[in-house]
């Protein structure tokens, strides 16, 4: 089972999208198999073996998730946080603004899709393996 002390052990490392593929790699060692992050509040769900979930609490004042949801929106605030253009916040704000209320990211598949209000898939990504 995993804390979510170690989790934020393993985030505190992570200073853009850039070391987004170490952090999943990070995550998988602790045995973490998928999470939810909601963009709204920044509360993110752990999941694990057996049923093992934990959440975190939220993570700031609520951010805004626009109805009409843009997948060019998205795809450019992708691209740049990945570039390591934004923080973190400002991705989620940005994400937000492309009208994006959750990812979820499968350690497993190392995929990372991303849903609208309707529960639409906007973009899947595939994480790099490390």
């Amino acid at each position: 089972m995993f804390t979510l002390t170690q989790i934020k052990t393993a985030h505190a490392k992570v200073k853009s999208g850039a070391d987004f593929p170490n952090y999943i790699n990070a995550l998988s060692t602790l045995g973490i198999t998928q999470y939810v992050h909601f963009v709204a509040d920044g509360c993110i769900e752990y999941c694990g073996a057996n049923n093992f979930s934990i959440a975190s609490n939220a993570k700031w004042d609520v951010i805004a998730i626009a109805k009409v949801a843009s997948k060019e929106l998205l795809q450019h605030a992708l691209t740049i946080h990945q570039q390591g253009q934004t923080d973190y916040l400002t991705f989620c704000k940005q994400a937000g603004e492309a009208g994006v209320q959750k990812w979820i990211v499968d350690i497993t598949a190392m995929t990372c899709t991303y849903y609208d209000l309707n529960q639409n898939e906007m973009i899947t990504e595939f994480i790099p393996r490390v």
